[in-house]
């Protein structure tokens, strides 16, 4: 990526002197009350400029120290197919498709296998010979070769790897361990927005390329994983530097590049990097156990929204909402229900709902933890005991029968036409052999169901935490509301999505 760079011109002061003379003898203020709040102020941004760390002349000397810790990754994959020519495209339904694919079918040579080789990035970590980089970059790879920065090759294997957030650790043994130049973990968690930072990698094929920026924002969110906190950057980070270090101007890494947002394929200046917070104690496990073991609660949860939080009685917005609790799991056992909102976990507030996974997969399998929700307009105190995270959680409990006798009704006031459950509407929406609760068959457009995507065939299993089995009861929670000043009503869906909550504002009549 192409900077401007920066430049400073000295000011000739003694020619601007008698210029500025005249404009600055006639201002003598007087030291007063309102001056003197002023002058706190001034000498408080000065004090903060102060400790702001400056742009750096150059990263020559930063680069040249940080260069031989970091390494090239190439990998090897062997991939079974055919070679040769391939059949051409035909229109549909022509009469020489049969022709052609029988005469390549005929002529064609025997399948054979063909090896793929891919490169990334990686750093040294230890002088046993530990190298941290992305599970993308080494993922479904026959064979691992490490390249230092005097090209050494060396043959890697696998020590472990987590797909959750992205990282693997390699183990390579040199004939000599003094060729190994490690580095050290910063603290993510203090780097600001506008810090600088340098990166380093092997884009294309470039080996020991490196780039400079800023930070440009933390806690991104890309759906990449269930622990995302993503710091963003506008270094150039290209393909190739998947698994290269992040490193402040202290020379530690504080992140591991992992991702771009990029419409072409190449850095457009939205580059991601996995925070060492994240990085470096899965890392530990992995180097101990070769394997990451997590803190597991047995919830599925959604975001709070301020309709949501309007409908239960929160002053604001936030703590992670339990759409279902999964049964024999921590939660189940501490007494958790659908409808909580987890408000803190072991002492520390969860402000936003997507801390909440990462809280508990960070907590030691076997602890016992406090946990407040907040229930009927009310925080209620649990404790439970954090198990292991597996690969494939139990599912949400089977849901007994819904009613047959098949009565429908028209809410207007959520623009939604409603039905009991019967054989004909699971068919007809392929609804699960135990499902209960009351069917969407007709969606009003431009309703306030239809705004929040509720569709024909979504299930309502609850109406403001309570169960439902009829239209009726829906229709009678809604007066309820209305009747108690209420804007909205809290839906408990089941839907192709699996469940979740609704807030549905009530539409005046």
């Amino acid at each position: 990526m192409l900077r401007p760079e920066i430049k400073r011109k000295r000011q000739n002061m003694t020619n601007l002197a008698p210029v500025l003379a005249p404009v600055l003898a006639p201002v003598r203020p007087r030291w007063n009350w309102f001056l003197a709040p002023l002058l706190a102020l001034a000498l408080m941004a000065v004090s903060g400029a102060a400790n702001a760390k400056p742009a750096p002349d150059s990263f020559a000397d930063l680069a040249n120290k940080l260069l031989p810790s970091v390494v090239n990754i190439s990998t090897t994959q062997v991939i079974e197919g055919r070679p040769g020519m391939e059949l051409p495209k035909l229109p549909p339904g022509s009469p020489f498709e049969d022709f052609f694919k029988e005469f390549f079918d005929r002529n064609q040579p025997e399948q054979r296998s063909r090896r793929a080789t891919s490169l990334g990035s990686g750093f040294i970590v230890g002088a046993e010979g530990y190298v941290v980089t992305n599970n993308h970059v080494i993922q479904d790879a026959d064979e691992i070769t490490v390249i230092l920065h005097d090209n050494t090759r060396l043959k890697a294997e696998l020590v472990g790897r987590d797909q959750k957030t992205d990282i693997a650790v390699l183990k390579v043994k040199p004939k000599s361990k003094s060729k190994l130049s490690a580095v050290t973990f910063g603290d993510s968690d203090s780097a600001r927005v506008g810090d600088w930072i340098m990166a380093i990698g092997n884009p294309f094929g470039l080996g020991g390329t490196v780039t400079a920026g800023i930070i440009s924002a933390r806690g991104r969110d890309i759906n990449a994983g269930p622990y995302d906190d993503f710091i963003q950057t506008d270094a150039s980070i290209n393909r190739g530097n998947s698994g290269g270090p992040m490193f402040n101007l202290k020379g530690r890494v504080i992140g591991i590049n992992t991702a771009i947002l990029s419409p072409s394929g190449g850095s457009v200046g939205i580059g991601f990097a996995i925070p060492s917070s994240v990085a470096s104690p899965v890392i530990k496990q992995l180097v101990k156990h070769g394997q990451v073991r997590r803190g597991w609660l047995g919830v599925h949860i959604q975001a709070v929204t301020e309709e949501i939080a309007e409908t239960l009685g929160l002053k604001e917005a936030t703590g992670a909402l339990v759409a279902s609790v999964i049964p024999d799991g921590p939660a189940e056992k501490a007494k958790m229900k659908a409808g909580d909102v987890i408000l803190k976990f072991d002492g520390k507030d969860v402000s936003k709902m997507r801390r909440l996974p990462r809280m508990v997969a960070d907590t030691k399998v076997g602890r016992s933890v406090d946990i407040e929700v907040w229930r009927d307009n009310k925080k209620v105190m649990l404790k439970a005991k954090v198990e292991e995270l597996g690969e494939t959680p139990a599912e949400v409990a089977a849901r007994t029968p819904g009613s047959r006798k098949g009565s429908e009704s028209t809410i207007d006031a959520l623009g939604l036409r409603l039905s009991s459950i019967t054989p004909k509407l699971k068919k007809k929406y392929s609804l699960g052999k135990d499902v209960k609760g009351v069917v969407v068959t007709k969606v009003t457009e431009s309703g306030p169901a239809a705004e929040k995507g509720i569709r024909p065939g979504d299930v309502i299993v609850e109406i403001s935490q309570q169960e439902v089995a009829e239209p009726a009861d829906i229709a009678k929670k809604v007066a309820e509301a209305e009747k108690a000043g209420r804007k909205s009503v809290l839906l408990l869906l089941e839907g192709q999505g699996g469940l979740r909550f609704v807030a549905i504002r009530i539409a005046k009549g």
